[in-house]
C-alpha cells in the first residue's frame, strides 16, 4: 500500500469582513469548506476548478502559509500547525518547495541569481556546500551554472521560471508544489518546462501538487485529480477517468469549455 506524503482533514478557511457600520452585521466569506485530501508519497496531483473555487487558499493552508479556520494538516505524519514560530516549522520549509504564477514577481531584482537560488539553503541552515549546490541546481533545471552572477531582469520569462524552481528544490524538499506555475509563459515554454517538471519527478522522486487551470498540463503530468468548485472538492480520481469518464456536472462543464477545431 503506498504511503500517504500529505493529509489534510477537514481543512476549511473562512474570512471575516469588517462592518460598514456600526450596527451592520459581519460578512462572512467561505473560501474553504471542509476539504478532505490524500496525496501519496511520489505521486503527482493536479487541483483544477474555475477562479475562486478554492484553489490557492488550499495550497496556503497545506503549506502554513495562512492559518486554517478549522481542520488539521499532516505532512509525513507530522502535524502541520501554522501558528507556530517561522524556526518551528523549518521542518516543514525543508520538505517542501513551491514555485509561483508569476516567475519575474517570485523573484528579488535585486539580487543576484545565485543569492535566489541559494536563498533557502541559508535560511534553512542546510549543511553542505552550498555554492556547489546552487550550481548544480542551474545545471539541473537546464541553465549554466555561470549564470549564478547575473540578475532576473537578464533572462526570458521561460529561464526565470527556471529560476524559480531551481530555488524550491536547491534544498532537495520531498514535495514540489505549483500554484499556476505555467500560466504566465507562452506554449513552447510552457512544454519546455512541463518535460523540466516531469524529469524532475522520475530523478528526484519528487511528489507534486499541482494547481492549474489547463487541463493539457494535468493531463500530461498528474496521476491523480481534484477538481474544486465553491470552495468544495466535487470529484476527484485517476486523471485519465476523471477527463474521460467526469462523475460531476461541474467537470462535464469543464471539458465542455476546452475550444476544439472543427474536423474538416
Amino acid at each position: 500500500m503506498s504511503e500517504i506524503l500529505l493529509r489534510a482533514r477537514g481543512l476549511t478557511r473562512r474570512y471575516t469582513a469588517p462592518r460598514r457600520t456600526l450596527f451592520a452585521p459581519r460578512v462572512v466569506t467561505t473560501a474553504l469548506d471542509a476539504v478532505d485530501l490524500d496525496v501519496t508519497a511520489g505521486s503527482a496531483v493536479g487541483v483544477i476548478g474555475e477562479s475562486g473555487s478554492g484553489k490557492s487558499t488550499l495550497v496556503r493552508l497545506l503549506l502554513a502559509l495562512d492559518t486554517p479556520t478549522d481542520g488539521t494538516v499532516e505532512l509525513d505524519g507530522r502535524e502541520v500547525d501554522a501558528r507556530q514560530s517561522a524556526r518551528s516549522l523549518h521542518w516543514l520549509r525543508r520538505q517542501t518547495g513551491i514555485v509561483f504564477q508569476d516567475p519575474y514577481a517570485s523573484l528579488d531584482p535585486r539580487m543576484s541569481v545565485g543569492r535566489i537560488v541559494g536563498e533557502p539553503l541559508w535560511a534553512l541552515d542546510v549543511a553542505g556546500d552550498r555554492r556547489a549546490r546552487v550550481r548544480e541546481v542551474l545545471e539541473q533545471v537546464g541553465l549554466e551554472a555561470g549564470m549564478a552572477d547575473r540578475f532576473p531582469h537578464e533572462f526570458s520569462g521561460g529561464q526565470r521560471q527556471r529560476i524559480a524552481i531551481a530555488r524550491a528544490i536547491v534544498h532537495r524538499p520531498t514535495l514540489l508544489v505549483g500554484d499556476e506555475p505555467l500560466s504566465a509563459l507562452d506554449v513552447t515554454v510552457r512544454a519546455q518546462i512541463l518535460r523540466l517538471l516531469a524529469e524532475l519527478r522520475a530523478d528526484a522522486g519528487l511528489t507534486l501538487l499541482l494547481v492549474s487551470h489547463d487541463l493539457g498540463v494535468v493531463q500530461n503530468l498528474c496521476d491523480e485529480v481534484v477538481v474544486m468548485k465553491d470552495a468544495r472538492i466535487v470529484e476527484r480520481g485517476r486523471t485519465e477517468s476523471v477527463l474521460q469518464h467526469p462523475t460531476s456536472a461541474y467537470t462535464r462543464s469543464l471539458l465542455d469549455a476546452i475550444p476544439t477545431l472543427p474536423q474538416p
